[in-house]
């Protein structure tokens, strides 16, 4: 499981550290996507699997369905670790999720998210906020 919140920059090359409290989960390969609220997804090639199950089972003549799988996959990257533990970004996930130096790598249990500092920091003071009530409106889903 994923958890925690790490800082770390991403050089020109578009390279960034992925937390080494995170890499014996996430493995050598995992794949890299666009995620929600302007963050990228990261998932461990087991867990990509079993959400390519379920995407593939989403109704292709929905067009939101449609328009979600096409979006999600269109971006979606395997990455590799190198011998320092970093990755390489590309450029068009880099651009989706405005990074550009310096960014913020959370654990969310079964993936990790990669945001841009200050739009993590934007999102994660609203969250604080009115994190009471939206507590309360988790009972809906059995918390």
């Amino acid at each position: 499981m994923f958890m925690g919140e790490f800082r770390h920059n991403i050089d020109t090359k578009g390279r960034m550290i992925v937390p080494s409290k995170l890499r014996e989960e996430l493995g050598e390969q995992f794949v890299l996507t666009r995620g929600l609220d302007g963050c990228l997804f990261g998932y461990p090639m087991k867990e990509w699997a079993n959400l390519e199950t379920k995407l593939n089972d989403m109704p292709l003549a929905k067009k939101d369905a449609r328009t979600f799988v096409r979006f999600f996959y269109s971006a979606a990257t395997e990455c590799e670790l190198d011998k320092q533990g970093r990755i390489n970004i590309p450029s068009t996930l880099r651009n989706y999720a405005a990074l550009t130096k310096e960014c913020v790598v959370i654990g969310v249990s079964n993936r990790i998210e990669i945001w841009d500092e200050a739009r993590w920091q934007e999102f994660s003071e609203v969250a604080a906020e009115n994190f009471d009530e939206i507590a309360e409106n988790m009972i809906d889903f059995g918390l």
